[in-house]
């Protein structure tokens, strides 16, 4: 604070100089002579006593005392004139008792003005002296923290600045690198915050209150304590919207439209509505940097309400205008010469309430009312057929689409939507006969250039009468199966359910390393077979995996077992041609799949020689359903390669280079091991062989 002391020069106190209600004839030896000038007036100042000095005499004046003050001579008119507050004091008379006081003295001013100029120089000695001392201590102080001073929560007292910054890094180090907790109601989420353009600068923190300063608040900290300190945080304000709005997502609550659901011929509302809430991101991104360091976690991020669109009103504008008259009674269509009723219950079958910029409309499906009528009216016309790609005398062939004659699904919803919701004798819809085309076209089919064989394999089969059984159900389910760019044929798919409602039988698998009977067993052979073709057609090889031991049967390395539902087979149509499936059991004792379609790719597949070969042993099997097997052929390891080239240049999409390891058949004893020494083996993979 600056402080300010006023001196008034006419103050009249009785501890200063004459009384007021007195004069003092007593000589004083220090007080000053004062003479004016020969010939020269002398005025006196305002509010002072006027003071004549009498001429120079060679003694005292007759009449007078030897101490007494000889004052002589009258004031000049001028003298008067001039200051006309003046006080007059006239020469002696004969007689000093008849000497006459016309006014007051005043103190004198001489001595007054010689005390003020003391107490000024002393006031203003004490200032610098203050000031001075003030300085001092700010410098002295300067490279430590104020008393009781926190920064987040962080005591920094009587720290250097360097300490004060460490501290600051260390202890805030979890919170300014960790994520910083938001929630909005009974939902939360996190904010990176280098994500979010948010860093803390220990230093400039540190800067504003150390250091030479003379700001009273950080000076006086040092004694009485600084306080709570804000941290100085640098705020990328875009980055910091931008990871606001990420994480709203997490949080926003959409509001809950109304639902009206039509069911057995009546409607009602399944979902009531209901409002939602969002963040409001330029308040929660302002509330996120001015608390980031200081504020209570988890963050509770400001919100705002969110209306439904399909509210209470709209919901009851549903109820009154669409769904009362369309359960009313029948819509009547006319077609032509015939005619067919619409009853409430199939109106409501087909009907749905959709939202739309006025609230809720009314949707009808077309399709169930013209097959219906279609059904019901027999006269309506011909339903429209799809081209299809077929296997006629071992080759594809094309049965060309057909264009159908009928009812024209959409505008039959339009006219039919609009006399549901009428009333009385508007309650009829016109409805017109109209050509339907196909979804799938001659020309569609021609397209698909399904011409030629582009992938052709044959496996021979054992004789063994019920697994053949399994390989022709099987062939015969996957054949004609059409795979058009860009689609997937999945094995277990187009098998359909390996069921016994499905023709296939139990047979010899390949289950925990032993032989033992599975609905569908063979079915392996048939994935191997279609494997192949597809491999050298170059599709794309989604899934596939080898058996656990080798099949001589199969190209090694090169086949692929399955066991439904956990182990498919699967390619992909990578052309832009379709491919169709041709398999079949032949009598040359042999499964065949042949893939057709139009060559696309170049494909060079290579097999590397058997090597690491592992010899069979004894192992035993304790299980009900064991097989005894004599043993045989050795595990050894193999390597594939396919490289697929299109023009000249390789696809490094589709090819590819992989290796296998097979086990040996080992042999197999029924029962419990002997002797410690022996040991029963059980592998994971179960295969259909």
């Amino acid at each position: 604070m600056i402080f300010r002391r006023s001196v008034n020069d006419r103050a009249e106190s009785p501890d200063e100089g004459i009384g007021a209600d007195e004069v003092s004839t007593t000589p004083d030896d220090d007080a000053t002579e004062v003479r004016p000038a020969p010939d020269q007036p002398t005025a006196a100042p305002e509010d002072e006593t006027a003071v004549v000095e009498p001429e120079a005499t060679q003694g005292p004046a007759p009449g007078t005392g030897a101490d007494e003050t000889a004052v002589v001579g009258a004031p000049s008119t001028a003298e008067t004139e001039s200051d006309p507050e003046a006080t007059v004091v006239r020469g002696p008379a004969e007689d000093p008792a008849e000497v006459e006081i016309t006014e007051e003295p005043e103190p004198m001013p001489v001595k007054k003005r010689r005390r003020g100029r003391k107490v000024l120089l002393g006031v203003g000695i004490g200032v610098l002296v203050l000031a001075g001392a003030y300085v001092g201590a700010a410098w002295y102080l300067g490279d430590k923290v104020p008393q009781s001073t926190t920064v987040a929560g962080v005591d920094v007292s009587g720290l250097t600045a360097d300490e004060a910054v460490e501290v600051l890094d260390t202890q805030l180090a979890d919170v300014v690198g960790g994520p910083i907790p938001i929630g909005m109601g009974e939902t939360s989420s996190s904010i990176d915050p280098a994500e979010a353009g948010l860093t803390f600068d220990a230093a400039a923190t540190v800067d504003r209150f150390t250091g030479f300063t003379l700001e009273p608040q950080v000076v006086l900290g040092h004694v009485f304590g600084l306080g709570a300190r804000e941290p100085v945080v640098t705020v990328d304000d875009d980055a910091l919207v931008a990871a606001v709005e990420t994480a709203a997502t997490d949080l926003n609550l959409a509001p809950v439209d109304g639902v009206i659901a039509f069911a057995d011929g009546a409607a009602s509302v399944t979902t009531e509505p209901a409002d939602g809430m969002e963040v409001d991101v330029p308040a929660a991104a302002e509330m996120i940097a001015a608390e980031w360091l200081t504020g209570e976690r988890p963050f509770e991020l400001p919100s705002t309400t969110t209306t439904p669109q399909i509210d209470d009103a709209a919901i009851a504008a549903a109820m009154t205008d669409i769904v009362e008259p369309l359960l009313s009674a029948p819509v009547t269509v006319q077609l032509n010469d015939a005619e067919a009723s619409l009853e409430p219950v199939l109106l409501a079958a087909a009907a749905t309430l959709t939202p739309d910029a006025s609230g809720l409309s009314l949707a009808i499906d077309g399709q169930i009312l013209a097959d219906h009528i279609t059904e019901t009216v027999p006269s309506v016309g011909e339903t429209a057929k799809d081209a299809q790609i077929v296997l006629q005398e071992g080759a594809p062939a094309i049965i060309p689409a057909v264009t159908g004659t009928g009812l024209d699904p959409e505008q039959l919803a339009s006219v039919v939507s609009q006399a549901a919701v009428a009333t009385g004798d508007a309650r009829v819809a016109v409805a017109e006969l109209a050509a339907t085309e196909p979804e799938f076209t001659t020309a569609d089919a021609e397209a698909l250039g399904v011409v030629e064989i582009v992938g052709e394999y044959s496996t021979p089969y054992p004789y063994d009468p019920v697994r053949t059984q399994n390989l022709v159900n099987g062939t015969a389910h996957i054949n004609g199966t059409l795979v058009r760019p860009g689609e997937v044929f999945s094995l277990i798919e187009a098998l359909g359910p390996i069921t016994r409602e499905n023709g296939y039988v139990s047979s010899s698998v390949v289950e925990g390393g032993f032989v033992t009977d599975a609905m569908g067993g063979g079915l392996s052979q048939v994935s191997t077979t279609t494997f192949n073709a597809a491999f050298e057609a170059g599709m794309e090889d989604i899934e596939h995996k080898p058996h656990s031991r080798w099949f001589e049967r199969y190209p090694p390395g090169r086949e692929a077992t399955m066991y439904a539902p956990s182990l498919d087979m699967k390619w992909g149509n990578n052309t832009p041609y379709g491919a169709l499936v041709q398999a079949w059991v032949g009598d040359d004792g042999r499964v065949h799949v042949r893939l057709w379609s139009t060559k696309y790719w170049d494909v060079d597949i290579r097999s590397s020689e058997k090597y690491a070969f592992t010899s069979p042993r004894t192992v035993y099997n304790e299980s009900d359903t064991c097989k005894p097997e004599s043993g045989g052929a050795s595990g050894f390891s193999i390597d594939i390669s396919r490289t697929i080239s299109l023009d000249g240049e390789v696809n490094t999409e589709y090819s590819r280079d992989y290796s296998w390891k097979y086990s040996p058949w080992n042999r197999v004893v029924c029962g419990a091991p002997p002797s410690a020494d022996d040991e029963a083996e059980t592998e994971a993979e179960t295969d259909e062989g």
